[in-house]
């Protein structure tokens, strides 16, 4: 049975101006082979108007801490611990029915598949319009009418001839934008996105993004942006968390700690990625070995079995002694702000973990800050995330017998919502 326990003793305020706070969360997972450690100790503010990017490995916790802010775990199997404060009011330990009012109205989630998370046996605006129905009680034309307004809004073609296809019926950048106007239909303060992009080429992860963000600029929405892919957040997100085996190893802004990563684990992540204006010469550098089993975390810092610094720390502080991650801008490394930049900045590669650069050692040709995923100040030209740039007049195809496809007369009074 789950457990939602408040954490002992009055919850940590919520910082000033914050629509979300997450205060010492802890989610656990009881399974045959005994307890997973999903999330051990998280905590982080959102403020309205703004995104958050969380990134991390798969298994890091991202998508665990976010189906906790909703509520959606299974029942049976999970514990949840903490405090999770939306706009003040606790989610730790309230009621269904409190949660059923919330989400879609007031938060609302994109999920990673939308060819999974729409139903296959209803009309995309049927889907589109029952959370409207239900959290305004409008009336089936009104849904209806307001599901082709946000078709309309997230770039879908033909809207009024749209609303009557079936999920299978849309390409797969359509459904993404289709879930995108679901989640945004009543107007939601917080709006999770778990890998909105995934599966998407390059071309479509751009109009997404990009929609995502006029569509944040339009509504006021308060996004989380869940990926592994540090590109995606490049240019899109403000605040950035890096999370690492259930634990958040690093934040601040996301020019902060791309421009200055503290932590071995993001220097791993920046070095594995490739960019357009890296040297073709300098390799890529895979972070070495594996996430360790959540079923049994390793004592200490998590990353220490991985990381190429634990000497330079000295003693066993790495193995025994868990390092805190500090309020605002900072890591959880014993290395230090200081040590930790200086071991960036110079000498070459070390399994993954510092900048790479030519053999000859010659730091012109180093991987620029950021990996090339922000803009450049000096000059002002961007340098591309892996997600590139909009493409204007590449409009996502429909698929043949959509009812863009038929006469309007075709579109059929039966699949209505």
């Amino acid at each position: 049975m789950t457990t939602l326990t408040k954490g002992a003793g009055a919850p940590a305020p919520r910082a000033d101006g914050a629509y979300l706070s997450v205060r010492d969360l802890y989610v656990r997972f009881s399974t045959e082979d005994g307890t997973v450690k999903a999330v051990d100790g998280l905590s982080f503010d959102l403020e309205r108007g703004t995104t958050l990017g969380i990134v991390g490995e798969s298994g890091s916790g991202k998508s665990v801490t976010n189906l906790s802010v909703l509520g959606l775990h299974d029942p049976r199997t999970t514990t949840v611990q903490g405090h999770i404060l939306l706009d003040g009011q606790e989610l730790i330990g309230a009621g269904e029915r409190t949660l059923e009012r919330l989400r879609g109205n007031k938060m609302a989630m994109i999920f990673q598949d939308p060819l999974t998370a729409l139903s296959p046996y209803y009309t995309v605006g049927r889907q589109i319009a029952e959370p409207y129905r239900k959290h305004t009680g409008a009336s089936k034309r009104e849904a209806r009418r307001r599901a082709v307004e946000m078709l309309a809004k997230v770039g879908i073609p033909n809207p009024s001839l749209r609303v009557d296809d079936y999920p299978h019926q849309f390409s797969g950048g359509m459904r993404q934008r289709a879930m995108i106007a679901m989640a945004l239909v009543c107007d939601p303060d917080l709006l999770i996105a778990d890998e909105p992009t995934t599966a998407l080429d390059v071309t479509v992860q751009a109009q997404i993004l990009d929609l995502l963000g006029d569509l944040q600029q339009e509504f006021g929405s308060a996004i989380i942006l869940i990926t592994h892919d540090l590109g995606v957040v490049a240019n899109t997100a403000d605040d950035l968390l890096v999370m690492y085996a259930g634990r958040a190893v690093e934040r601040g802004t996301v020019r902060e700690v791309l421009r200055a990563p503290q932590h071995p684990y993001t220097w791993g992540l920046l070095d594995s990625m490739p960019s357009l204006i890296t040297p073709v010469d300098i390799p890529l550098n895979p972070i070495p070995g594996s996430p360790p089993s959540l079923l049994a975390p390793p004592p200490g810092c998590p990353f220490h079995p991985r990381c190429a610094h634990t000497a330079e720390v000295g003693g066993n502080r790495c193995v025994t002694e868990r390092p805190a991650l500090p309020p605002g801008r900072g890591a959880a490394c014993h290395l230090g702000p200081e040590r930790a930049v200086s071991i960036r900045r110079g000498g070459p590669a070390d399994t993954g973990t510092s900048r790479a650069t030519r053999g000859d050692g010659d730091e012109s040709n180093q991987v620029p800050p950021g990996g090339g995923l922000l803009k450049d100040q000096a000059s002002g030209g961007p340098l591309q995330s892996q997600a590139g740039r909009p493409h204007e007049g590449q409009a996502d195809r429909p698929v043949e017998g959509s009812a863009s496809e038929r006469p309007a007369d075709d579109a059929g009074e039966g699949a209505n919502p």
